[in-house]
């Protein structure tokens, strides 16, 4: 299954400027409850993420689950609380960018 050029860059960028980039200037995050609109907002949010803790992530599944929406499933160990976690981040892409990206 082949996902976005654009969700691929995401999962493999870890510099939050860049990561950022990813999104259309609207776009908008929602993590742990919290919404993040724009690219500001969303370069705080993963540099503070980047900051707290150190973990892998290994893909573990993808799909398509709409027109212009995909899936990926991620495996995530580190120092975090809990050590380990499998998340679900929903992409909504618009053209060549991230519109929505919902982490759960």
């Amino acid at each position: 299954m082949s996902i976005p050029a654009v969700v691929t860059r995401y999962l493999e960028t870890t510099d939050p400027a860049a990561l950022a980039e990813c999104f259309t200037p609207d776009g908008t995050v929602f993590d742990e409850g919290a919404t993040y609109v724009g690219r500001e907002e969303i370069v705080s949010w993963r540099e503070k993420a980047a900051s707290q803790w150190t973990y892998t992530t290994t893909i573990t599944d993808t799909a398509v689950t709409g027109e212009d929406r995909y899936r990926v499933r991620a495996h995530l160990e580190g120092d975090f609380p809990g050590g380990v976690a499998d998340l679900a981040f929903d992409f909504t892409v618009d053209g060549e960018l991230i519109s929505s990206l919902v982490i759960g």
